[in-house]
Parts: C-alpha cells; sequence; structure tokens
C-alpha cells in the first residue's frame, strides 16, 4: 500500500507518523497489520482501524523514547509523514544505538524470564495453578532474548521462521530447549482453534481495543498456511503478553487461570516442572554468559 494510502487512512495528525512491524521489514502475510506510530508524545492506548480488509494498528509515542522494548519495534521503520525532520533524526539516533539498546533488551529479557522462574519455583510447594504460566512465560522471554542477541526484532507472526533460520552456534543451540518448554509439537488445527477463543477473549477482557480481531484473523492466515507450529507460537506468545499486562493485578481477574489454561495450553503435570525450570535456567546462564563476552 502506498504510504499517502495509508496517510489517508489513518487519524489526521500534523505529528511525524511511521509506518514499523511486518510492511516495514517486508516479510507480511496478507492478514498482518500495518504497524502505524504516531509521534505526538501521548502515551494513548493502541487503537485499531479495520479498511476494506485491512488492520491498521495506531500507536502513540514521543520523539524522545528511551524504552528499549520500543525502541526495538522502530527499526527499519519507514516514515509516512515528517514535515520537520524530527522523526528521521530520531531514527537516525537510535540507529547508531543500535548495539546498545539490543544489549540492554537481552538483559531485561533475560532478567524477566528469571523471575518467571522464580514464581514458578515458589510456588511448586503450594501447588500453584499459575506455576505452567511462569514457565511458560520464562521461555517465550527466552525467544525473545536469543532473537536479541541475533540483533533481530522480536515479531511473533514471523518470529519461528525467524528463529528456525538462525545460524548454529552455543547461543541459538538452546532455542530447541526452550522451544520443548513452550510445546510447539502439540500444534494441531483443533487445539490452534481452541486456543484462539481463549486469546481474543483475553485480549477483549484486557486491550479492550479490538486488537482480538487482528489475533484471529493472523491466526485463520496461518492454519490456512498449514504453519501450525508457528499458529501455536503466535497464540502463546500474544496470550502471554497480554497475561504480563495484568500480572500484579491477577486477584481481579478470577475467570483468568480457566481462559489461560486453553490460550497457553497448560499441562498440570508436576513431574514436567521441576525439569522444565532447571532445563530453562540452564539456558539463562548460558545467555547471560553470552552478554558479558
Amino acid at each position: 500500500m502506498k504510504h499517502e494510502d495509508i496517510l489517508s487512512i489513518i487519524p489526521i495528525t500534523a505529528y511525524p507518523v511511521g509506518l514499523g512491524g511486518c510492511y516495514a521489514d517486508q516479510v507480511d502475510f496478507d492478514c498482518c497489520a500495518y504497524d502505524i506510530t504516531i509521534f505526538d508524545g501521548t502515551n494513548d492506548q493502541d487503537s485499531i482501524i479495520e479498511n476494506n480488509g485491512n488492520f491498521f494498528k495506531i500507536h502513540h509515542h514521543s520523539l524522545s523514547e528511551k524504552n528499549v522494548e520500543s525502541l526495538i519495534q522502530f527499526q527499519n521503520m519507514q516514515i509516512l509523514s515528517d514535515e520537520q525532520w524530527e522523526l528521521r533524526m530520531f531514527l537516525a539516533r537510535i540507529k547508531e544505538k543500535q548495539e546498545l539498546i539490543f544489549n540492554v533488551f537481552t538483559k531485561n529479557t533475560i532478567i524477566e524470564s528469571q523471575i518467571c522462574l522464580t514464581k514458578a519455583v515458589n510456588g511448586l510447594d503450594k501447588s500453584d495453578p499459575l506455576i505452567p504460566v511462569w514457565i511458560k512465560c520464562a521461555a517465550y522471554f527466552l525467544t525473545d532474548a536469543i532473537i536479541s542477541l541475533n540483533k533481530c526484532r522480536s515479531s511473533p507472526t514471523h518470529m519461528l521462521n525467524t528463529l528456525r533460520n538462525l545460524k548454529p552456534n552455543q547461543i541459538n543451540e538452546t532455542l530447541s530447549t526452550v522451544l520443548d518448554s513452550i510445546g510447539l509439537e502439540r500444534a494441531t488445527p483443533s487445539l490452534l482453534e481452541r486456543m484462539m477463543k481463549s486469546g481474543v477473549g483475553l485480549s477483549d477482557l484486557i486491550e479492550k481495543n479490538d486488537n482480538s480481531k487482528i489475533i484471529q484473523a493472523k491466526v485463520n492466515c496461518l492454519i490456512r498456511q498449514s504453519l501450525f507450529s508457528d499458529c501455536y507460537f503466535y497464540i502463546g506468545y500474544v496470550t502471554m503478553n497480554n497475561f504480563y499486562r495484568i500480572k500484579n493485578s491477577l486477584d481481579n481477574y478470577p475467570e483468568l487461570i480457566h481462559i489461560l489454561k486453553t490460550g497457553l495450553d497448560l499441562e498440570y503435570d508436576s513431574s514436567t516442572f521441576e525439569s522444565d525450570i532447571k532445563s530453562l535456567s540452564d539456558v539463562i546462564q548460558i545467555l547471560l554468559k553470552s552478554t558479558h563476552d
């Protein structure tokens, strides 16, 4: 889609506007959304626009953004509107600091995975129903860390394909352990349909912005292409992200565990908990060492 066509669909603004995500990376499926960032300095929630079968996801950020999770997503951003060249200069500064940004993001995701595993360990004696949730969260954070160590951007729709094509080395060889903990081998069309319904329900419960329509479109697209493992990874990743948004207020969502049980395809086999925690902890040590080399 031409830049002027995108600008005619999104809200009119005098602020700089950029196109990121799949279309900027040129690795898009027909179901991928156009990730649009308006640099208006607000913290407004993401909004969704649907137009002629295309989805446009509108983000809001500042030209002084310092959050590395956001800065990585600006990688390969195409400028749609930038009358004062402010966005051009901002993206140039990000490119200069790209190595540092990836390093900080890697360390952040490793730390988050450690926190998740600690929560899982602490729940073992209490038979906490969230133990498998924390383990899967730790595994997904480690996929973020591995892909960041390879200087790639996290993109859940295409991420598994990116991970498959990484060059063999000690870091990337840990990936098989991480993916085993996620459970990709369980993916079947019927399971994916059930996972999608829970993932969509969780999105509606937490995001409340029609992002669930994008989730549903992507799942249907991946199933049509028989990319079952990719679809399983995608649903788990977006479900994990929504869980993480409310992880500090879980008491407000009594129905959550039932949604997560299907959305993350949780197994309650206590015999595997300790082995998964141990194997993921070993991966963390390998990745931590790589950040200090």
